[in-house]
């Protein structure tokens, strides 16, 4: 997908100050046991086409609303995911911003998982 420059520049600029994380770290935090919280954050209709099994949904326009429900201990390792990476790390910024001290971002997101043999669901 072609991105707007404007979004790219937002984009760019949220991901120097963020933890992102490629599908071959992810993989290993996986299979090392690590515990985490992962969280899907694209739309309701990319949701229901398919999801990693075990995430949680709380997609962009709505994370930063829901999140202190879903995931009230702001020390949880929390692992975001998107189409690609580029709305997980600005909701990564964000939720650095309210206080979450352990939020990653999947680079690559949800066209890196579905290739990756992690477990999907619809």
């Amino acid at each position: 997908m072609a991105h707007n420059p404007a979004f790219l520049e937002l984009v760019n600029d949220a991901k120097s100050r963020i933890q992102q994380v490629d599908i071959e770290g992810y993989q290993a935090m996986v299979a090392s046991g690590t515990p985490h919280v992962l969280v899907d954050t694209r739309e309701e209709s990319e949701w229901a086409a398919g999801h990693v099994a075990g995430a949680i949904h709380l997609s962009k326009g709505i994370i930063e609303r829901d999140v202190e429900t879903k995931v009230p201990d702001k020390s949880t390792k929390l692992v975001l995911y998107c189409g690609g990476g580029f709305r997980s790390a600005l909701s990564a910024e964000n939720l650095n911003k309210m206080g979450y001290r352990d939020v990653i971002s999947l680079d690559g997101g949800w066209r890196a998982l579905q290739s990756s043999g992690l477990p999907l669901e619809k």
